[in-house]
């Protein structure tokens, strides 16, 4: 269904520096997503620059694993999807809701994976930007760290009606210190479904990826994020304010290079550099 045969593993592995075990296993399939995670980027720029994101597997391939780009999680999910395919695992994909703190109901255009283990379900996360270095399980109430960040799943309504799981992180921003990150139903999706919705993501007028680039990089110890023209850097230890500041747009291509992990080509970095003048001169 996710296009293994068409996947390059060796390659694939060999990019997110893996020479494990590759029995589908709770241990592998940890230290494959953390793994991805810390050496793939998460970007918006082709919905920004070019508004189109494909989601072919060949595509995605050259771009994250030959390119040294990165992308957001319906290229990251469809690509860990495939390798997790490849590798014999049992899962099911599913769309979340992002929320962030709002309560409002947003699209479901999220992309996770709920992979089964033993009669155990865990989600994998790998296209959220400040994405989880390993897979949550998905058990009411259960609290966990990665690396020095902390989260906690819990199960509850997620939309009038429909019962699901939610993620929380900790937030110095929030009054009880825990943030709703997204949430989701386990209803399954398939990749039709994902097309529908990058379709929306990647050049909707109401998509904010569409309106400016949003670049994310997370660490074990701080996560980066380029927000239009708004650099933040946010340490684990959420006690510690962010560190804001914003830059200039002759200087995002070196910056992403240097702090994000993303490399783009000189048609693009000069596009986009006309594209954050125009943000800037109109306010935005």
């Amino acid at each position: 269904m996710w296009h293994s045969e068409e996947l390059d593993l060796d390659a694939y592995l060999a990019h997110i520096g893996y020479d494990g075990d590759r029995t589908p296993t709770l241990g592998t399939l940890r230290t494959l997503q953390r793994a991805h995670v810390l050496s793939i980027g998460w970007e918006n720029l082709d919905a920004f620059l070019h508004g189109h994101v494909a989601l072919d597997l060949a595509t995605i391939q050259d771009k994250l694993l030959h390119r040294g780009r990165g992308g957001y999680c319906y290229e990251h999910v469809t690509l860990f999807a495939a390798a997790l395919e490849a590798l014999g695992y049992r899962f099911t994909a599913v769309s979340g809701r992002i929320r962030m703190g709002s309560d409002k109901i947003l699209p479901a255009t999220h992309a996770m994976l709920v992979v089964e283990l033993e009669g155990r379900r865990w989600l994998c996360d790998v296209g959220f930007g400040a994405s989880l270095f390993e897979p949550i399980e998905l058990a009411d109430g259960a609290a966990f760290t990665t690396g020095a960040w902390e989260y906690r799943v819990q199960h509850e309504e997620i939309t009038p009606g429909a019962d699901g799981w939610a993620v929380y992180q900790r937030s110095g921003d929030s009054p009880d210190g825990w943030l709703s990150r997204h949430a989701t139903t386990l209803n399954p999706q398939y990749p039709i479904d994902f097309a529908v919705g990058n379709h929306f993501v990647d050049s909707n007028g109401r998509s904010p990826f569409v309106t400016r680039p949003f670049i994310q990089r997370i660490l074990p110890d701080r996560l980066h994020i380029l927000d239009g023209l708004t650099w933040t850097t946010q340490l684990a230890d959420v006690s510690i304010p962010p560190e804001t500041q914003t830059v200039r747009a002759e200087e995002v291509r070196k910056l992403l290079d240097d702090v994000f992990g993303v490399v783009i080509s000189d048609e693009d970095a000069a596009l986009l550099e006309t594209k954050l003048t125009d943000l800037s001169a109109n306010g935005a």
